[in-house]
């Protein structure tokens, strides 16, 4: 269960679930963790529960979601990995962790975080920004603006729910020394919606949303070029997607 910084558990304790979950295919796994954890066994459980750190009313609070008192409005803020070599402090080697002679490399740029599992076309085994509701939600009527993303969400299902529509951005890369990954988020919104309802929302885009460190020149700056838009549940859940372009510049199609 545990990736190599999470700390060794006591026990099996991948065994035990999957033994449990073979004589009861309705497991459901809560994990009570203070960060991303390996789940091999993800597949065969009905649902896994992210708890964290929940303090003293963790009891009452995990019972009426499991129940079904309150839908799970929560969404991960990290992202959870398939294999221990694809989190970001493995993939950078022993320069960047643990460190050799007491000096630890930050060789990773700007690639940190999801934007490592993009960049190197890693499939998470849960993504930054995922988390289910006991409903469905679908998105649509995409209106792509320099200025503005409009989206509209609703509740496809029979029950009340929690949306958190995420916007990403891919930024063009103004140098080949400057790179930048496939998509950032640059904006998200927490919806509570009945059976049937809709909402429509604005994530507003500034400057800074646009606007990459330029090193040499000591500051912010906006690159010409085409800027991909993916709006989605998160952050590998492209639903919806357009462009738009700045600094003279076209789109492609």
């Amino acid at each position: 269960m545990q990736v190599r910084q999470a700390g060794a558990l006591r026990g099996d304790q991948d065994a035990l679930i999957s033994e449990v979950a073979r004589a009861n295919p309705n497991t459901v796994v809560v994990l009570e963790t203070g960060g991303p954890v390996l789940t091999s066994w993800a597949g065969e459980v009905k649902a896994v529960l992210a708890a964290w750190y929940p303090g003293q009313q963790a009891g009452h609070a995990l019972a009426r979601v499991l129940y079904g008192d309150v839908d799970p409005g929560g969404r991960l803020p990290v992202t959870f990995p398939v294999d221990e070599g694809d989190i970001p402090t493995a993939a950078g080697g022993a320069a960047q962790f643990p460190g050799l002679n007491r000096t630890v490399t930050f060789s990773e740029g700007v690639m940190v975080g999801y934007r490592h599992y993009d960049a190197n076309d890693l499939e998470p085994r849960f993504p930054f920004g995922h988390g289910l509701s006991y409903t469905t939600f679908s998105y649509g009527d995409l209106v792509v603006r320099p200025g503005s993303v409009q989206v509209t969400v609703t509740n496809t299902g029979t029950r009340a729910g929690v949306a958190v529509p995420q916007l990403y951005l891919g930024l063009p890369s103004p140098r080949a020394d400057v790179p930048q990954p496939p998509r950032q988020l640059k904006g998200y919104e927490k919806l509570r919606l009945a059976p049937g309802e809709s909402s429509r929302v604005t994530f507003p885009l500034s400057g800074r949303s646009l606007a990459y460190w330029d090193e040499g020149a000591g500051a912010w700056k906006i690159a010409p070029g085409c800027y991909k838009v993916t709006v989605g549940g998160s952050s590998r859940d492209g639903a919806l997607r357009g462009s738009f372009a700045q600094g003279g510049a076209a789109c492609p199609g």
